[in-house]
């Protein structure tokens, strides 16, 4: 989802490391640690918060990116593009006014004595990166965003209008009939010169012997 996202890891690391390791200083006349963008503590302080959140920011959409091919709702992936611009677009103005506050105040800074210079031009340097790095990550992000708009959409269900010239309801209304014709199946006549086995014989009578016809039984 996200296309340069190391870059603003090593850009947020590189301002908050600079600030935190030599950003501080104590003059001459006191023992007490001072920024070294003209004594301006608020200015260190909102350098490192805004590239620690920044650094920790980097590695959630790292996380996020492989998460999201998983994400089988549209509209969870569509969330997701959505927090990628508003984070994008909202850190591309923090470092923009990060980088104006640290640039003027360095302007202002007049006793650099002990002042380590590498460490403040490298931390206003990497804010002015941040700012290019962020906006190219908003305006991709918008890009997706422009392309979800028109792909992802909230399904709705509407009622069909009601149709007066039926006598069924829209949503049950049968659907047409065509009738077939039923053509019966023929079949060969059986040939009548094979012998049926399984026709009983006909019945013929039980016919005495004509020699015992003449015998009579005798008398006593």
């Amino acid at each position: 989802m996200r296309s340069n996202t190391v870059l603003e890891q090593i850009f947020a690391m590189v301002v908050f490391a600079c600030i935190t390791t030599e950003g501080y200083i104590n003059s001459i006349h006191s023992s007490e640690a001072k920024c070294i963008f003209n004594q301006n503590d608020s200015a260190c302080q909102y350098a490192v918060g805004i590239g620690v959140i920044a650094f920790l920011a980097c590695v959630a959409f790292l996380v996020l990116d492989v998460y999201v091919p998983f994400m089988s709702n549209a509209q969870e992936r569509k969330y997701a593009v959505m927090a990628d611009l508003g984070f994008s677009g909202a850190w591309t103005f923090l470092w923009f006014v990060c980088f104006c506050l640290l640039a003027s105040q360095w302007g202002r800074t007049h006793d650099v004595r002990g002042v380590p210079m590498d460490a403040a031009r490298a931390t206003v340097a990497f804010s002015f990166f941040s700012i290019a790095t962020w906006g190219i990550l908003t305006y991709f992000a918008l890009g997706r965003f422009r392309r979800g708009v028109h792909e992802v959409t909230i399904p709705t269900y509407t009622e069909p209008p009601p149709d007066h010239h039926t006598p069924y309801p829209p949503t049950y209304a049968p659907t047409s009939y065509n009738p077939t014709t039923y053509t019966p199946t023929t079949y060969t006549a059986y040939p009548s010169n094979v012998p049926d086995v399984h026709q009983q014989p006909t019945f013929t009578p039980n016919i005495q012997p004509q020699g015992d016809t003449g015998y009579q039984p005798p008398t006593y």
